[in-house]
Protein backbone atom coordinates (compact mmCIF):
# COMPACT_ATOMS: atom_id res chain seq x y z
CA UNK A 1 0.00 0.00 0.00
CA UNK A 2 1.61 3.26 -1.14
CA UNK A 3 1.89 5.91 1.57
CA UNK A 4 3.42 9.38 2.13
CA UNK A 5 3.92 9.82 -1.63
CA UNK A 6 3.72 13.63 -1.59
CA UNK A 7 6.31 13.93 1.18
CA UNK A 8 8.61 11.36 -0.47
CA UNK A 9 8.49 13.25 -3.77
CA UNK A 10 9.36 16.51 -2.00
CA UNK A 11 12.29 14.82 -0.28
CA UNK A 12 13.42 13.41 -3.64
CA UNK A 13 13.16 16.84 -5.24
CA UNK A 14 15.16 18.40 -2.39
CA UNK A 15 17.83 15.70 -2.71
CA UNK A 16 18.15 16.22 -6.47
CA UNK A 17 17.99 20.01 -6.23
CA UNK A 18 15.12 20.21 -8.72
CA UNK A 19 13.38 23.56 -8.42
CA UNK A 20 10.16 22.96 -10.36
CA UNK A 21 7.89 20.04 -11.16
CA UNK A 22 9.13 20.20 -14.73
CA UNK A 23 12.67 19.68 -13.43
CA UNK A 24 11.54 16.69 -11.37
CA UNK A 25 9.75 15.18 -14.37
CA UNK A 26 12.89 15.73 -16.46
CA UNK A 27 14.92 13.82 -13.86
CA UNK A 28 12.55 10.84 -14.18
CA UNK A 29 12.79 11.01 -17.98
CA UNK A 30 16.58 10.96 -17.70
CA UNK A 31 16.44 7.43 -16.22
CA UNK A 32 13.56 6.33 -18.48
CA UNK A 33 12.52 8.38 -21.54
CA UNK A 34 9.18 6.55 -21.53
CA UNK A 35 8.47 7.05 -17.82
CA UNK A 36 4.86 7.22 -16.65
CA UNK A 37 5.81 10.14 -14.39
CA UNK A 38 4.21 13.15 -16.08
CA UNK A 39 3.39 16.69 -14.99
CA UNK A 40 -0.39 16.30 -14.97
CA UNK A 41 -0.39 13.39 -12.55
CA UNK A 42 2.58 14.73 -10.59
CA UNK A 43 0.50 17.76 -9.57
CA UNK A 44 -1.99 15.46 -7.84
CA UNK A 45 0.73 13.29 -6.33
CA UNK A 46 2.56 16.30 -4.88
CA UNK A 47 -0.69 17.66 -3.44
CA UNK A 48 -1.49 14.31 -1.80
CA UNK A 49 -4.68 13.90 -3.84
CA UNK A 50 -3.58 10.70 -5.59
CA UNK A 51 -0.81 8.09 -5.73
CA UNK A 52 1.00 6.49 -8.68
CA UNK A 53 -0.80 3.30 -9.68
CA UNK A 54 1.75 2.10 -12.23
CA UNK A 55 4.58 0.10 -10.68
CA UNK A 56 6.90 1.40 -13.39
CA UNK A 57 6.86 4.82 -11.67
CA UNK A 58 8.36 3.25 -8.54
CA UNK A 59 10.87 1.32 -10.70
CA UNK A 60 12.04 4.61 -12.24
CA UNK A 61 12.05 6.24 -8.81
CA UNK A 62 14.36 3.54 -7.41
CA UNK A 63 16.78 4.02 -10.33
CA UNK A 64 16.68 7.78 -9.85
CA UNK A 65 17.60 7.49 -6.17
CA UNK A 66 20.12 4.69 -6.84
CA UNK A 67 18.65 2.63 -4.01
CA UNK A 68 19.40 -0.98 -3.15
CA UNK A 69 15.84 -1.48 -1.87
CA UNK A 70 13.21 -2.79 -4.33
CA UNK A 71 10.83 -0.35 -5.99
CA UNK A 72 7.89 -1.61 -3.90
CA UNK A 73 9.76 -0.46 -0.79
CA UNK A 74 9.58 3.17 -1.99
CA UNK A 75 5.80 2.93 -2.09
CA UNK A 76 5.28 1.05 1.17
CA UNK A 77 8.02 2.35 3.51
CA UNK A 78 7.24 4.69 6.36
CA UNK A 79 8.47 8.27 5.97
CA UNK A 80 11.24 8.07 8.57
CA UNK A 81 12.78 4.96 6.97
CA UNK A 82 12.57 6.47 3.49
CA UNK A 83 14.26 9.70 4.64
CA UNK A 84 17.03 7.84 6.47
CA UNK A 85 17.71 5.53 3.51
CA UNK A 86 18.06 8.20 0.82
CA UNK A 87 20.02 10.49 3.15
CA UNK A 88 22.49 7.69 3.96
CA UNK A 89 22.77 6.63 0.30
CA UNK A 90 23.71 10.12 -0.81
CA UNK A 91 25.71 11.24 2.22
CA UNK A 92 23.44 13.98 3.52
CA UNK A 93 22.12 14.59 7.01
CA UNK A 94 18.46 13.55 7.38
CA UNK A 95 17.52 16.74 9.24
CA UNK A 96 19.12 18.88 6.54
CA UNK A 97 17.26 16.99 3.82
CA UNK A 98 13.95 17.49 5.64
CA UNK A 99 14.73 21.20 6.06
CA UNK A 100 15.41 21.62 2.34
CA UNK A 101 12.22 19.77 1.45
CA UNK A 102 10.19 21.96 3.82
CA UNK A 103 11.62 25.20 2.41
CA UNK A 104 11.04 24.04 -1.15
CA UNK A 105 7.43 23.02 -0.46
CA UNK A 106 6.64 26.35 1.22
CA UNK A 107 8.04 28.23 -1.77
CA UNK A 108 6.00 26.08 -4.17
CA UNK A 109 2.82 26.60 -2.15
CA UNK A 110 3.47 30.34 -2.06
CA UNK A 111 3.82 30.43 -5.85
CA UNK A 112 0.56 28.50 -6.32
CA UNK A 113 -1.40 30.64 -3.90
CA UNK A 114 0.25 33.79 -5.26
CA UNK A 115 -1.75 33.37 -8.46
CA UNK A 116 -4.86 34.04 -6.38
CA UNK A 117 -3.44 37.12 -4.67
CA UNK A 118 -6.02 39.80 -3.93
CA UNK A 119 -9.07 37.84 -5.11
CA UNK A 120 -10.77 37.43 -1.73
CA UNK A 121 -13.83 39.64 -1.41
CA UNK A 122 -17.42 40.11 -2.55
CA UNK A 123 -18.46 40.98 -6.11
CA UNK A 124 -21.67 42.28 -7.67
CA UNK A 125 -22.24 40.22 -10.83
CA UNK A 126 -24.12 41.24 -13.97
CA UNK A 127 -24.93 38.90 -16.85
CA UNK A 128 -27.64 38.35 -19.44
CA UNK A 129 -30.65 36.37 -18.24
CA UNK A 130 -30.96 32.91 -19.79
CA UNK A 131 -34.64 32.44 -18.94
CA UNK A 132 -36.93 32.99 -21.96
CA UNK A 133 -39.33 34.79 -19.60
CA UNK A 134 -36.75 37.51 -18.98
CA UNK A 135 -35.21 37.71 -22.44
CA UNK A 136 -33.04 40.78 -22.93
CA UNK A 137 -32.78 41.63 -19.24
CA UNK A 138 -29.77 41.51 -16.97
CA UNK A 139 -29.68 39.37 -13.86
CA UNK A 140 -27.74 40.34 -10.76
CA UNK A 141 -25.72 37.82 -8.79
CA UNK A 142 -23.39 38.00 -5.82
CA UNK A 143 -20.07 36.15 -5.74
CA UNK A 144 -17.96 35.84 -2.58
CA UNK A 145 -14.39 34.48 -2.67
CA UNK A 146 -12.73 33.40 0.56
CA UNK A 147 -10.22 30.93 1.93
CA UNK A 148 -11.06 27.31 1.15
CA UNK A 149 -9.63 23.90 0.27
CA UNK A 150 -7.64 23.07 -2.84
CA UNK A 151 -4.27 23.90 -4.33
CA UNK A 152 -4.93 27.65 -4.39
CA UNK A 153 -6.78 27.82 -1.08
CA UNK A 154 -9.79 29.73 -2.49
CA UNK A 155 -13.50 28.91 -2.72
CA UNK A 156 -16.42 30.84 -4.19
CA UNK A 157 -20.10 31.15 -3.27
CA UNK A 158 -22.52 32.50 -5.87
CA UNK A 159 -26.11 33.63 -5.20
CA UNK A 160 -28.98 34.72 -7.40
CA UNK A 161 -32.38 35.90 -6.20
CA UNK A 162 -34.93 34.29 -8.53
CA UNK A 163 -38.74 34.44 -8.51
CA UNK A 164 -38.62 30.79 -7.44
CA UNK A 165 -36.31 31.54 -4.49
CA UNK A 166 -32.62 31.80 -3.69
CA UNK A 167 -30.17 29.95 -5.94
CA UNK A 168 -26.93 29.10 -4.12
CA UNK A 169 -23.88 27.50 -5.73
CA UNK A 170 -20.32 27.02 -4.56
CA UNK A 171 -17.01 25.61 -5.67
CA UNK A 172 -13.26 26.02 -6.05
CA UNK A 173 -11.50 29.03 -7.56
CA UNK A 174 -8.57 28.14 -9.81
CA UNK A 175 -6.38 31.07 -10.85
CA UNK A 176 -3.94 30.39 -13.69
CA UNK A 177 -1.58 32.47 -15.78
CA UNK A 178 -3.95 32.63 -18.75
CA UNK A 179 -7.32 32.61 -17.01
CA UNK A 180 -9.35 32.50 -13.82
CA UNK A 181 -11.69 29.51 -13.55
CA UNK A 182 -14.58 28.94 -11.13
CA UNK A 183 -16.68 25.74 -11.14
CA UNK A 184 -19.88 26.23 -9.18
CA UNK A 185 -22.34 23.52 -8.08
CA UNK A 186 -25.74 24.02 -6.48
CA UNK A 187 -26.02 23.14 -2.80
CA UNK A 188 -28.62 20.39 -2.62
CA UNK A 189 -29.42 20.54 -6.33
CA UNK A 190 -28.02 19.73 -9.74
CA UNK A 191 -27.40 23.18 -11.26
CA UNK A 192 -23.83 23.93 -12.29
CA UNK A 193 -22.18 27.07 -13.65
CA UNK A 194 -18.67 27.46 -15.00
CA UNK A 195 -16.93 30.83 -15.10
CA UNK A 196 -13.99 31.41 -17.44
CA UNK A 197 -12.61 34.88 -16.71
CA UNK A 198 -9.68 37.06 -17.66
CA UNK A 199 -6.76 36.71 -15.21
CA UNK A 200 -7.08 39.19 -12.38
CA UNK A 201 -4.89 42.29 -12.23
CA UNK A 202 -4.21 44.36 -9.14
CA UNK A 203 -6.07 45.87 -7.38
CA UNK A 204 -8.78 43.43 -8.59
CA UNK A 205 -11.53 46.03 -8.85
CA UNK A 206 -13.41 44.10 -11.54
CA UNK A 207 -13.40 40.68 -13.21
CA UNK A 208 -14.94 39.72 -16.54
CA UNK A 209 -15.37 36.84 -18.96
CA UNK A 210 -17.92 34.12 -19.68
CA UNK A 211 -20.40 32.11 -17.64
CA UNK A 212 -21.61 28.76 -18.99
CA UNK A 213 -24.49 26.62 -17.74
CA UNK A 214 -28.18 25.98 -18.33
CA UNK A 215 -31.22 28.18 -17.77
CA UNK A 216 -32.80 27.61 -14.35
CA UNK A 217 -36.26 28.98 -15.19
CA UNK A 218 -37.65 27.80 -18.53
CA UNK A 219 -39.77 25.10 -20.16
CA UNK A 220 -36.82 23.38 -21.86
CA UNK A 221 -33.17 22.66 -21.10
CA UNK A 222 -30.86 24.97 -23.02
CA UNK A 223 -27.06 24.93 -22.78
CA UNK A 224 -26.22 28.61 -22.45
CA UNK A 225 -23.30 31.02 -22.34
CA UNK A 226 -23.15 34.73 -21.62
CA UNK A 227 -20.63 37.40 -20.79
CA UNK A 228 -20.43 38.27 -17.12
CA UNK A 229 -19.00 41.23 -15.24
CA UNK A 230 -18.02 41.07 -11.55
CA UNK A 231 -17.52 44.40 -9.77
CA UNK A 232 -15.75 44.23 -6.42
CA UNK A 233 -17.57 45.79 -3.46
CA UNK A 234 -15.76 47.76 -0.78
CA UNK A 235 -18.40 46.86 1.79
CA UNK A 236 -19.49 43.23 1.51
CA UNK A 237 -22.60 43.81 3.64
CA UNK A 238 -23.78 46.89 1.74
CA UNK A 239 -27.29 46.24 0.41
CA UNK A 240 -26.98 42.52 1.07
CA UNK A 241 -30.54 42.07 2.34
CA UNK A 242 -32.41 43.74 -0.52
CA UNK A 243 -30.09 43.56 -3.53
CA UNK A 244 -30.44 40.96 -6.27
CA UNK A 245 -32.83 39.67 -8.91
CA UNK A 246 -33.40 41.01 -12.41
CA UNK A 247 -32.41 44.52 -13.38
CA UNK A 248 -35.52 46.28 -14.77
CA UNK A 249 -35.57 46.66 -18.55
CA UNK A 250 -33.64 49.80 -19.40
CA UNK A 251 -32.26 49.98 -15.86
CA UNK A 252 -28.90 51.60 -15.16
CA UNK A 253 -26.01 49.41 -14.00
CA UNK A 254 -24.18 52.53 -12.83
CA UNK A 255 -27.23 53.52 -10.78
CA UNK A 256 -27.46 50.02 -9.37
CA UNK A 257 -23.80 50.12 -8.35
CA UNK A 258 -24.44 53.42 -6.59
CA UNK A 259 -26.92 51.60 -4.35
CA UNK A 260 -24.02 49.32 -3.38
CA UNK A 261 -21.72 52.18 -2.46
CA UNK A 262 -19.87 52.45 -5.78
CA UNK A 263 -20.65 55.89 -7.19
CA UNK A 264 -18.89 56.26 -10.57
CA UNK A 265 -18.29 59.46 -12.49
CA UNK A 266 -20.11 59.93 -15.81
CA UNK A 267 -22.70 57.18 -15.19
CA UNK A 268 -24.22 57.49 -18.69
CA UNK A 269 -20.85 56.76 -20.29
CA UNK A 270 -20.25 53.85 -17.92
CA UNK A 271 -23.68 52.39 -18.72
CA UNK A 272 -22.96 52.48 -22.46
CA UNK A 273 -19.58 50.84 -21.92
CA UNK A 274 -20.93 48.06 -19.70
CA UNK A 275 -23.95 47.47 -21.93
CA UNK A 276 -21.65 47.10 -24.93
CA UNK A 277 -19.45 44.61 -23.06
CA UNK A 278 -22.32 42.47 -21.77
CA UNK A 279 -24.31 42.49 -25.00
CA UNK A 280 -21.53 42.07 -27.55
CA UNK A 281 -22.20 38.39 -28.34
CA UNK A 282 -25.43 37.64 -30.21
CA UNK A 283 -27.31 40.34 -28.35
CA UNK A 284 -26.41 38.95 -24.93
CA UNK A 285 -27.06 35.34 -23.89
CA UNK A 286 -25.88 32.84 -26.48
CA UNK A 287 -28.23 29.85 -26.53
CA UNK A 288 -28.92 26.90 -28.80
CA UNK A 289 -32.62 26.63 -29.67
CA UNK A 290 -33.74 23.11 -28.65
CA UNK A 291 -35.45 22.61 -32.01
CA UNK A 292 -32.15 23.17 -33.85
CA UNK A 293 -30.46 20.41 -31.88
CA UNK A 294 -33.45 18.06 -32.07
CA UNK A 295 -33.42 18.28 -35.88
CA UNK A 296 -29.81 17.07 -35.94
CA UNK A 297 -30.51 14.51 -33.22
CA UNK A 298 -33.34 13.06 -35.30
CA UNK A 299 -31.03 12.49 -38.29
CA UNK A 300 -28.32 10.71 -36.33
CA UNK A 301 -30.71 8.75 -34.10
CA UNK A 302 -32.41 7.35 -37.19
CA UNK A 303 -29.05 6.49 -38.76
CA UNK A 304 -27.84 4.81 -35.55
CA UNK A 305 -30.99 2.74 -35.16
CA UNK A 306 -31.05 1.70 -38.81
CA UNK A 307 -27.51 0.33 -38.49
CA UNK A 308 -27.86 -1.16 -35.04
CA UNK A 309 -26.77 -4.77 -34.67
Amino acid sequence: MAQHIAQKLRLTSALLGTVTRKDLAAAFRAVNPKTAFDLGRADKWLQGRARPRQMSVYDDWAKLLELEQPSAWIAESDLASFTAAIAARHGIDSAELERRAGVQFEASAHDERGLGSGLAGTYACYSRAWSPYYRGQLIKGRLSIEAGPGAHGLAATYRETLPTGQLLLGGPVNPAKRGLYVHLKEAGGDAQFFLCLFPQTQPVSVLGGYMCGAAIIGPEAQPSITRILLVRLRDAAFGAETWGGYLPAGGSIAGDLTSLGIAVEHPETIDRQLEQFLGADSGGANQIPPADFRAILNVFDRHWLQHAG
